[in-house]
């Protein structure tokens, strides 16, 4: 045996003179089908579960033979697929915390050598620092050049799940149609009678050198990353790629901290951030920061940040601020650490900020900063100069329509899928708008330009502006202005004394939204055709809508509807053929009688999960609005199936 272990976390990379399948011998064709037929294959990602015991909350490291060959085929799949592209040539390769991951890394990057590529190994990285040095040597030359990368990883799934996702060198995840053209050749693979053979013999022509070489190089591509991410980072929270003006802000935030001290807690629960830029990034905006569950693979609960996965964190800003007043903010990302959700300090004690609220403030504070910069001005009429957008997926709340509606900008929705957020960003830059901020408003986090992923350092440093930046032109008193002047009960005056988060959260617009990852918003449903689901759906929704219009007006002020279909990047109205909305998503939105918006339902088949996703959201709404319509919903959801 002749292990090489990884410097900084003493966990193995792998033996390069092991070869993997050597011990188990090869599967069967029937073997491989059998896994192969939980696999879940997406512009999200494909994901699966990887341990080896099957249990999706293990902690094992083994992968199956059969799993093994599914890895190794995966490699093929976009091997040749990058090679379609550009010929072949360097690509990055990185995993989360998974105790799986280092076993489906050693069967790709072998097939990757086999092929002829070059891989270039960083082991354990979050997800928006790999996608960020992806990026970075994407415009590179010469040897320097990389032509994309692979990232394994299940995102928010239990431990024993595992997955990929692939991009290309503008560090984005492939869009929907480059997504469908790499399933169609893997499933291709998957059918070949001979796949495992084929598999094995790229693995033999791999020279154990190579592999070595590989695995003992992830220390110096990972210092590339840190560097290429803390760039990214500074342009990103910032808002420009001009050195001296973004050190101009971080000395204005650093010396606001100074004044007023701001502490943070950061329970990273074992996920790869516990290896990235986050202390040092923090730290040196003068914040006092706290790191708890900071070693990678340190799972304190379940990785999906949300609900009873954020207590942790909330126990621990409540400890924090016994020895400091001045901690008020704590972050706890899922696994791969694309995305972070909040908790707060209130008068009443922690809390945990819904994802969809985590959004929102997003939101308010990139659009501020637009307006603070001067690139979001104004006519004399009210009108901004240019064309702006935000772009969200279906399932997020109206509360950024209205959000846009006081900064006078569009919002815009795709598909849920960051891949189609993003893919209808770009679109619309091509355009001429200026889309500064965007993403999954129902799954929390958030996509500031430059970056093309979910990042918490985004999400923290758009809230540390808004509570930092202070006085006339501070983000905070921008919001309020707008908000005022779009007929919200705001008061500006709010942002002249000693505010804090509660008041800001106080100002978003007041929606009640069914978070998505609570169990009452993922269904299992029988039906595999969800387009037929839809279309039994639609002819329940008609009589109950004739049924209910009394009482849905009578508490709501509900007096009319319509049903819009999320496909991709195109969102259009569908009349009352709700199947014809396919396996994208579906919404009914219901209007009051000055044709306000007020609240909708929503469904959709999920792409990563074997669940079917349904929600409500209500404007000026109580949870127990929320929980009537969704009831409404879910029970015609469960009739149509």
């Amino acid at each position: 045996m002749s292990v090489i272990s990884h410097p900084a976390t003493g966990f193995p990379v792998g033996d390069p003179n092991l070869l993997p399948l050597s011990e188990t011998g090869l599967p069967s064709a029937a073997d491989i089908a059998a896994a192969a037929s939980s696999l879940i294959l997406s512009a999200s990602g494909w994901r699966k579960v990887f341990a080896a015991d099957g249990d999706e909350d293990s902690n094992g490291p083994a992968l199956s033979a059969a799993d093994t060959v599914i890895a190794g085929a995966a490699a093929l799949a976009y091997g040749r697929f990058l090679e379609k592209r550009s010929g072949g040539g360097a690509l990055l390769v990185g995993i989360d915390s998974r105790p799986t991951g280092p076993a489906i890394a050693d069967a790709m990057i072998r097939v990757f050598l086999g092929m002829g590529l070059r891989p270039r190994y960083l082991f354990i990285v979050a997800a928006p620092e790999i996608m960020a040095y992806a990026a970075a040597a994407g415009r590179l030359e010469g040897e320097e050049k990389v032509e994309g990368f692979c990232y394994i990883s299940a995102s928010h799934n239990p431990r024993g799940h595992n997955g990929l996702k692939f991009g290309l060198r503008d560090g984005g995840v492939i869009g929907a149609a480059d997504s469908a053209e790499l399933i169609a050749l893997y499933k291709a693979l998957l059918a070949d009678q001979r796949i495992a053979e084929g598999v094995i013999s790229l693995m033999r022509s791999a020279e154990a050198r190579d592999v070595g070489r590989v695995f003992s190089s992830c220390s110096t591509w990972k210092r590339r990353s840190v560097s290429a991410y803390t760039l990214l980072s500074r342009e990103i929270i910032a808002g420009t790629d001009d050195p001296e003006a973004q050190e101009e802000l971080f000395d204005d935030m650093a010396a606001c901290a100074a004044k007023s001290p701001v502490g943070i807690v950061a329970e990273l629960n074992g996920s790869a951030r516990c290896l990235s830029i986050d202390r040092d990034f923090l730290e040196g905006l003068g914040l006092k920061a706290r790191f708890v569950n900071d070693a990678p693979r340190a799972f304190a609960h379940r990785i999906v940040p949300e609900g009873e996965s954020l207590t942790d964190a909330m126990r621990e800003i409540e400890a924090a601020r016994k020895e400091d007043p001045a901690f008020c903010l704590g972050y706890v990302p899922d696994c791969d650490g694309d995305r972070g959700n909040l908790v707060v300090a209130t008068e009443a004690g922690a809390r945990a900020v819904e994802a969809q609220e985590v959004f929102a403030l997003a939101c308010v504070a990139e659009l501020s900063c637009l307006v603070r910069s001067g690139e979001l001005a104004y006519d004399d009429s009210g009108k901004p100069k240019r064309k702006v957008a935000v772009v969200v997926n279906d399932a997020t709340s109206m509360r950024i329509d209205a959000i846009c509606g006081a900064f006078g900008v569009e919002p815009r929705r795709a598909e849920t899928g960051e891949a189609n957020v993003v893919g209808l960003a770009a679109a619309l830059r091509t355009e001429g708008y200026l889309v500064r901020i965007l993403g999954e408003g129902s799954n929390g986090g958030n996509i500031t330009y430059p970056s093309r992923v979910r990042d918490p350092l985004a999400t923290v440093g758009a809230l540390l502006k808004l509570l930092l930046l202070k006085g006339p032109d501070g983000l905070f008193s921008i919001w309020l202005k707008q908000a005022q002047a779009a007929g919200m009960p705001c008061d500006p005056k709010e942002a002249e004394g000693d505010y804090g988060i509660a008041q800001i959260l106080a100002s978003l617009p007041r929606f009640s939204t069914t978070s998505v990852f609570e169990e009452r918003a993922a269904l299992r449903v029988e039906s595999e055709d969800k387009a037929a689901l839809k279309g039994r759906y639609a002819t329940l929704f008609m009589a109950e809508w004739e049924s209910k219009r009394a009482e849905l007006e009578k508490r709501f002020g509900i007096v009319s509807w319509k049903a819009f279909s999320t496909n991709g990047q195109v969102q259009e109205e569908i009349g009352s053929d709700f199947a014809s909305s396919g396996k994208g998503g579906l919404k009914i939105v219901f209007s009051d009688a000055s044709g306000k918006s007020r609240a909708f339902l929503w469904m959709r088949g999920s792409g990563t999960e074997p669940v079917f996703r349904v929600m409500a959201d209500v404007r000026d709404g109580s949870a127990s609005d929320e929980a009537y319509l969704l009831a409404w919903h879910t029970a015609m959801v469960r009739k149509a199936d």
